[in-house]
């Protein structure tokens, strides 16, 4: 029996960091992956997510107006499916709250991303 699933809510922003991340980081690391690399804000609510090298394993984090959250998931087999941009050179991806909850079910999103013109 698994834990229950953390509903997202749709309008959620949400960025995928394309390059891997030392899954070390916690909460200060990723806020400074998210605030200095991504160019983000972490205090305007979206929710960041990254995954490591051999993205075997992901973290995310959110501020949710009293604190930080730092969220991990490793896989005890197999890869996470990565979005890439369409445009080199970006550094993160939009993703929508459905298609964030179809990566980390281990859904290829090669085939079910939007097209390189609907990136925002």
């Amino acid at each position: 029996m698994g834990l229950p699933q953390v509903g997202l809510p749709e309008g959620l922003r949400i960025y995928v960091a394309v390059e891997p991340v030392d899954m070390r980081k916690q909460y200060e690391g990723l806020w400074a992956m998210a605030s200095g690399h991504l160019g983000l804000d972490p205090k305007d609510g979206a929710l960041f997510v990254f995954t490591n090298k051999s993205r075997d394993r992901v973290k995310l984090l959110h501020y949710d107006g009293t604190g930080v959250w730092v969220l991990a998931k490793r896989l005890e087999a197999g890869r996470f499916s990565w979005p890439v941009t369409a445009e080199g050179g970006k550094n993160k991806v939009v993703l929508e709250p459905s298609a964030l909850a179809l990566l980390l079910d281990g859904v290829d999103l090669k085939r079910g991303m939007r097209k390189a013109w609907y990136e925002r």
